[in-house]
């Protein structure tokens, strides 16, 4: 599963504590809920003590004796980790004459949604030096001299991704980042530890860092056009809530906590900061109520901050914009950035008993064309889950939008053995979505809808490619839907294929082709190993699998990441990585070969000294008539045509 994912939702968990029992609810009737109708739309905070009184108001209902929520744990047909997978293009008619963009010359680089826009990935290439984050530590290899020439040793921070500009490196750690606390009150409980996210800029020249800046909110995801980056971060209130004990019982706890609320201000809902300069440091709150903007509807127990970064300057606080809402899904052209909430994070109303509900999603879209702080410009809703980024693509002005529909079961830790979930009612056959909605004033509104994908499915792979869009469905075997989007206003779906296993990432190969890869299937669904197939879509209304690659018991990190996924078209190459659980644990690198309508195996890297490292082979690049293969354990060059090794570098510990 997604990084992301498990910190976002290890902190709802965190703060969602258990189900308050009846007579407690019997003794404190809950606020009434928000009950949402209409479109979404954001509106901004007029003043702190609005700020303050609107989010007390509408976290009232989620209060329980055991913090915020009652303790549900969600279950949605479709949910799905974030297997994201894309490479950049251009915008093409159809997928006849679609064709990967034209790599820098002589060098591959980071597999990314949207050309001109960088997403930070652990290794980086600028064609002549290669950036790799592994074990704390920033390397920079030297591409002539094959050597390792410098290192920037973050310490105990865990880094996690990484963002080139020239000489400038942007580095995103996720880890513990205890924040400083104001004096408090006598009698007031502290605050427990957050985890966080710490920036840290480095210079890739002079090898040391410029700047640090600590946040208490989890990392999202960000995007990067030219020297710009954007990084999104979601944090959660801060809150002194008490637990019943030997002396508080749940309703004493309850009350308490609903004053906590009440008297908490409005610095328990802003993220806070610490920024460190070349030592010279400075802390306080993050943004301001004044550049905080909310839905009509929300339940105000979550953040999400946008922050802007020019790695050729100073760091700074990052000119931050926030929206009371929750999210885990970013996508960016090169003038818009969009943060889709799907709700599945909020809370569970603590007075409510376990029920099924519909699910939507919110799109905010931000205006990032200008330099500077993004500004909103729009917000909308479509109904059902996404599957991660590439569930969303612009295109001309609308905004195509591939979910998966069902109802959401959300059932409490405490509910008593006869009324656990194998109990609930069977949820509605689910069903998939292509919606298409675009820019009304301050509205993304609805224009047109092709339904009827894969019912009793969930969406495992999407791909829009101009004009045409593709859709992988799975629960026992893997149709591939084809779709006209070139009406907007009446998307349909024109074919449909119909194969064992499914693919999880689909790439645009030129020639009307496309490549997927995931895991082959028996006729019950079962998966047996990776599969890297071959799809001929030049005829929507006919497509055609026509070459296919299955390697048995083994799975692929390209699956539910892009970015461990090569094609360099030039010559066919197409790289992924591996793992294999036969006779022991081996990571290597598939290498095959894209021949018009073949696929050739054209063998695999493996690492040495693997026992002894125990790195893996994690991404490869091209560099001239090279391939690179960087993990943790080191760098191995192999050369292109007949994987003869090279060299190996391993890295020091």
């Amino acid at each position: 599963m997604n990084g992301k994912k498990l910190l976002a939702g290890a902190a709802v968990l965190a703060v969602a504590g258990v189900c308050v029992s009846s007579a407690v609810r019997d003794e404190i009737p809950a606020p009434p809920p928000i009950v949402d109708h209409g479109p979404v739309r954001l509106v901004a905070f007029d003043s702190c003590d609005n700020a303050v009184a609107e989010l007390r108001r509408a976290m009232a209902p989620y209060v329980s004796a055991y913090g915020l929520g009652g303790g549900n744990v969600t279950f949605a047909e479709g949910m799905a980790t974030d297997n994201s997978a894309g490479v950049a293009q251009k915008s093409v008619p159809d997928a006849r004459t679609a064709t990967p963009p034209t790599q820098q010359q002589g060098h591959s680089t980071t597999n990314v949604h949207e050309q001109g826009v960088d997403e930070p990935d652990i290794v980086k290439t600028d064609g002549k030096r290669v950036f790799s984050i592994a074990d704390g530590k920033l390397r920079v290899i030297d591409v002539a001299s094959k050597a390792v020439t410098g290192t920037v040793d973050l310490g105990e921070r865990r880094a996690s991704q990484l963002l080139v500009s020239g000489d400038r490196g942007l580095v995103v750690t996720e880890s513990p980042v205890p924040m400083l606390e104001p004096t408090l009150p006598p009698g007031r409980p502290s605050f427990a530890p957050q985890s966080g996210t710490e920036l840290v800029l480095v210079d890739l020249k002079g090898l040391k860092e410029i700047s640090s800046l600590k946040t208490d909110g989890f990392y999202l995801d960000a995007r990067q056009i030219g020297g710009t980056a954007r990084v999104v971060v979601r944090s959660q209130p801060r809150m002194p809530w008490v637990y019943p004990d030997q002396k508080t019982n749940e309703a004493g706890s309850l009350r308490r906590n609903r004053e906590i609320l009440q008297s908490e201000p409005i610095t328990s809902w802003l993220p806070r900061y610490e920024l460190d300069e070349s030592g010279a440091k400075s802390s306080g709150t993050l943004v301001d109520c004044a550049n905080v903007s909310h839905p009509v509807v929300h339940s105000g127990t979550s953040m999400l901050t946008v922050l802007t970064f020019e790695l050729s300057g100073k760091l700074g606080t990052g000119q931050p914009v926030s929206i009371v809402a929750d999210g885990d899904t970013v996508y960016g052209t090169d003038r818009s950035l969009y943060i889709a909430d799907d709700h599945r994070l909020l809370p569970e109303l603590p007075s409510r008993p376990p029920v099924q509900r519909p699910i939507t999603t919110a799109i905010h879209q931000f205006d990032i064309s200008a330099p500077g702080p993004p500004k909103h410009v729009a917000s909308g809703d479509v109904n059902g889950t996404l599957l991660n980024q590439y569930s969303l693509s612009e295109h001309d002005g609308v905004l195509r939008v591939a979910t998966t529909t069902g109802t959401e079961t959300r059932c409490c830790w405490r509910m008593p053995a006869e009324l656990l979930p194998q109990r609930q009612p069977a949820p509605p056959q689910s069903e998939s979505f292509v919606t298409t909605l675009r820019r009304d004033g301050n509205q993304l509104t609805k224009l047109g809808q092709a339904g009827g994908l894969g019912k009793g499915e969930r969406i495992y792979s999407v791909r829009f490619i101009g004009r045409m869009g593709y859709v992988v469905t799975f629960r026992q075997t893997d149709p591939l839907y084809t779709l006209d989007l070139s009406d907007p206003r009446q998307p349909r779906v024109t074919g449909e294929l119909k194969i064992n296993g499914f693919s999880a990432y689909l790439h645009p190969a030129g020639d009307g082709k496309l490549i997927g890869v995931g895991q082959e299937a028996t006729d019950q669904g079962r998966t047996t190993g990776t599969q890297v197939s071959l799809f001929d879509v030049a005829n929507p209304a006919s497509p055609q699998r026509i070459a296919q690659y299955h390697l048995p018991d083994t799975s692929s990190e390209a699956q539910f990441d892009p970015h461990a996924f090569l094609f360099w078209p030039q010559d066919g190459t197409l790289v992924i990585p591996v793992a294999s659980y036969k006779a022991h644990y081996e990571v290597s690198s598939l290498v095959l070969r894209v021949d018009g309508n073949q696929l050739r195996d054209a063998g695999k890297i493996v690492e040495p000294s693997s026992q002894d490292y125990g790195g893996g082979q994690r991404r490869t690049i091209v560099i001239g008539d090279q391939l690179w293969s960087i993990s943790s354990a080191g760098v191995q060059v192999n050369a292109r045509n007949g994987l003869a090794q090279q060299a190996w570098l391993p890295f020091t510990r």
